[in-house]
């Protein structure tokens, strides 16, 4: 686990149900207002990562890619969503604004996956991750937090992932 400064760290994944894992951890200290952008080329493991996100956040609902539906929500037997947005499609931040960004932070957890494209529609605070793919099955996670409160979101999942933050 690279940590190449307080903000930031390394992971390398070596299998999709790796992957999941680190997502299922990260998912689980999830809360409302959380917002989590998933930067990488087709291919990086955004989606198994959301995945696993999905499922350690006590989702009832399967994920898959919302590339054509844009947004997908993810229900909670309490009753909180998690929404996964796809802009991938989108050409414009205001375009990402019209689907009521601060109502989906607001009113729960924020998945973005290609969040370079509608960056400044963006809070200015999240977890940044970007995935890369190194070889057939692995792939290089690199965990950026963006504000106080994605630094102890981070803690965490260090302390999750490996027992030490």
């Amino acid at each position: 686990m690279p940590i190449l400064d307080q903000h930031t760290f390394d992971f390398f994944s070596r299998s999709p149900d790796q992957t999941r894992r680190i997502g299922a951890r990260l998912g689980h200290g999830l809360e409302k207002g959380d917002l989590v952008c998933l930067q990488g080329d087709l291919g990086a493991g955004k989606t198994t990562f959301v995945q696993g996100m999905a499922s350690g956040w006590g989702s009832l609902d399967g994920v898959t890619s919302p590339t054509f539906v844009l947004v997908n929500e993810y229900r909670r037997p309490d009753g909180a969503f998690l929404f996964h947005l796809d802009a991938c499609r989108l050409e414009s931040a205001p375009e990402a604004e019209e689907l009521d960004i601060d109502m989906m932070v607001g009113e729960g957890a924020l998945v973005v996956e290609w969040p370079e494209r509608v960056e400044s529609a963006l809070p200015k605070e999240e977890l940044w991750i970007v995935m890369e793919h190194v070889a057939e099955e692995q792939r290089r996670i690199q965990f950026t937090a963006r504000g106080e409160r994605y630094d102890h979101m981070l803690e965490r999942l260090q302390h999750a992932m490996f027992g030490v933050a």
